[in-house]
């Protein structure tokens, strides 16, 4: 038979599992990958290099696991936070904060032990990020400047102090009829300038008989720290009941009719020893939202409306008394995660649960409107999941895959699917333990596998992209976050590192990978930039000890060499340069098919030469087998001793002989440069 040439436009389908490779009727067979390693799938789909990883920090303690959060200030102010064991330190674009002195790294004393750390659960709201752990009491983490942080344990009390002493109650008698004296009882609150309510007074009393004309009680009080107004309460049918609000320090009761549908706050905190402390946080229509404790795992609490810590109540309720509501469900539910979406979606150790007013997301969540109902039955892991516009991606309860959460118009409701069918071999009988979402350049989730690989899915549901990809590094990833760093969301990972024969944990920080020219290449882990005039050698290595590092120079690759006393020589002086581990990134192709019976598959095939579309690129190697790759030769007309320029257009590599059933082509990038293939052309012969 003839050659015979197949594009692969796209890769936008990303690496596929090999149990599929036989499913050439599905679309992500024409847009897959079988191999997608270190390297990352667009969108629009070009498949390009990963960026290089570069060192920020050692870990304060080596032999114990740290976790990353994330914390954003503002729009120009963000924090990749590193919890470790009874600490907290603070990085931010590559550096790590110092106390104002600059003398030492800045920190916070935390209660959290090691084996804690990845079951936290967080939410932030402005300049305070809330912190729960069943074992621990929730608290609250301040930024109240650069550095100054404060770890404190939450009070749920009102924000108004309860007053302190009983209004004074004096009666005024007249002098007609003949009064029938009882006592009346009174009690006040402070209300603050957002309508905060205060708890109630001690109780105030006076004898008198309001039902004869000039009979009247005076309630007075002493002005309250913060408040603008005052509600005052008289006993009535066995409850203190609403008669009056006043700015003033005092009302006159002329036998006032109770409001008995109004009453004072009641207070009753929940939060209250071991046991009681919730394991999940989040904020709902101006609440904050808390849920499941050991006692109580499938219970929900929400603050007063408009507050933070407020947990008070009356009876009657009001509509903006704090909630509790337990889940009713056929199966035992821990519920794990409080995540809002168009509705409060509530992810459980079995199931998925929306959080509506009487079904309806548009209206206010109140004691007499709430409604529960079941959206699937997969079942979530502790692990906190991320929101991409109205979607949600969580790590399954069990068989270590990642589900979908989105919302369905026809379906009335969220649905869920498993997103991780595509690639099944890079999640089963593993597990995730933790996840990012990146939003910009790239809208990419990052996971860490408990195999220590860090995936990757480029996820864009309107588009229907949906691609994973894995990436490695010369040690074992244990957690990620991602914080935005100007234009860009930035990854920061713990790495686990063998150096020197011992065992390191550093966090990094993932490069730009806007590569202008070949000087903007960062394409080294744990690595480290160094500017300077025509340097001989590159210091500041002592982190790399020993280890054989990757070196781009100018632009130019340079031989590898071994890290000693922290320091490499370098072949030619240079301005620019970028150390560190070395980076592999592969492609393979899935087997070639084609249009024929059986699709060619059975047939041996000889892939001869392929043709690759590749944009601002340099050093690309290609070939049937990763024994057997050709590098393009791109050097052209640039003067010896200088990188040659990167590539945008179409290469043409001529492939060493082979033949085999698959057909497929290995593009692999070793050195520190970028590479970025936008499509490729196959040219096969078929064997009978």
């Amino acid at each position: 038979m003839a050659n015979i040439k197949n594009l692969l436009r796209s890769f936008a389908a990303g690496e596929i599992t090999p149990e599929l490779f036989g499913r050439v009727d599905l679309d992500q067979f024409q847009t897959g990958l079988a191999t997608c390693r270190n390297f990352i799938t667009l969108p629009h789909g070009p498949a390009v290099n990963r960026a290089g990883l570069a060192f920020v920090l050692g870990a304060k303690y080596n032999a114990t696991r740290s976790r990353m959060i994330p914390f954003t200030y503002s729009i120009t102010q963000t924090m990749a936070l590193e919890f470790g064991l009874n600490y907290i330190r603070f990085h931010t674009n590559g550096q790590t904060l110092l106390t104002a002195d600059g003398s030492a790294i800045y920190e916070v004393a935390t209660p959290y032990a090691e084996a804690d750390l990845f079951d936290l659960h967080y939410v932030q709201s402005a300049d305070v990020m809330t912190i729960v752990h069943p074992n621990y009491p929730p608290m609250e983490l301040r930024r109240l400047g650069a550095s100054n942080w404060t770890l404190t344990t939450i009070s749920f009390v009102s924000s108004m102090a309860t007053p302190p002493a009983a209004p004074t109650a004096v009666a005024t008698r007249g002098t007609t009829g003949t009064p029938f004296i009882v006592e009346y009882d009174y009690v006040f609150t402070s209300l603050s300038a957002t309508g905060e309510e205060s708890l109630p007074s001690p109780v105030a009393s006076c004898d008198n008989d309001l039902t004869l004309t000039g009979y009247t009680n005076t309630v007075s009080w002493t002005e309250q720290p913060g408040a603008s107004r005052y509600n005052v309460y008289r006993y009535y049918q066995g409850i203190f009941a609403y008669i009056a609000q006043t700015e003033s320090l005092s009302i006159l009761d002329n036998n006032i009719v109770p409001d008995t549908a109004t009453t004072p706050p009641e207070l009753a905190n929940p939060f209250n020893g071991p046991g009681n402390y919730p394991g999940a946080v989040s904020y709902e229509q101006q609440r904050r939202v808390f849920a499941s404790t050991i006692t109580l795992p499938q219970t929900l609490w929400m603050t007063r409306t408009g507050t933070e810590s407020n947990l008070s109540a009356s009876k009657p309720s009001r509509d903006t008394d704090s909630l509790v509501f337990r889940i009713a469900a056929r199966e035992a539910n821990t519920i794990r995660h409080i995540v809002p979406l168009s509705e409060l979606v509530l992810l459980t150790s079995s199931a998925e649960w929306a959080v509506t007013a009487n079904g309806s997301a548009t209206q206010a969540l109140t004691p007499n409107t709430l409604s529960v109902q079941p959206q699937g039955y997969t079942g979530a892991s502790n692990v906190v999941p991320v929101t991409v516009s109205n979607s949600l991606l969580y790590a399954m309860a069990l068989g270590g895959h990642v589900g979908e959460m989105t919302y369905n118009y026809y379906a009335g409701g969220y649905i869920t699917q498993d997103i991780s069918l595509m690639a099944p071999h890079l999640f089963d009988f593993f597990t995730i333990v933790d996840m990012a979402y990146a939003k910009a350049p790239y809208p990419i989730m990052w996971c860490v596998s408990s195999n220590g690989t860090l995936l990757g899915l480029t996820y864009s549901p309107a588009n229907k992209v949906s691609a994973w990809h894995h990436h490695d590094t010369d040690g074992i990833f244990e957690s990620v976050c991602v914080v935005t760093e100007g234009s860009e969301s930035v990854l920061y990972v713990i790495v686990n590192r063998t150096i020197n024969n011992a065992q390191v944990r550093y966090v990094e920080r993932m490069h730009s990978r806007q590569v202008e020219v070949l000087t903007d290449s960062f394409f080294v882990d744990a690595g480290i930039l160094a500017t300077g005039n025509q340097m001989t050698a590159v210091s500041g290595l002592n982190h790399l000890e020993g280890k054989t590092v990757s070196i781009l120079a100018d632009g130019a690759v340079q031989p590898q060499q071994i890290v000693d006393n922290g320091t490499v020589a370098l072949q030619h002086p240079a301005n620019i340069v970028a150390v560190g581990l070395p980076i592999t990134a592969d492609l393979q192709t899935l087997p070639f098919s084609f249009a024929a019976q059986g699709y060619g598959q059975g047939a041996v095939k000889n892939v001869n030469r392929v043709w690759l579309r590749v944009h601002n690129s340099s050093g690309i190697f290609a070939g049937p087998t990763l024994d057997e790759l050709v590098q393009y030769k791109q050097r052209t007309t640039e003067p010896y001793g200088t990188p040659p320029a990167m590539i945008t257009g179409v290469i043409e590599l001529d492939m060493s002989p082979g033949w085999d059933a698959d057909g497929s082509v290995y593009i692999r990038q070793s050195d520190p440069l970028p590479l970025i293939v936008a499509s490729m052309t196959i040219e096969a012969a078929i064997g009978g």
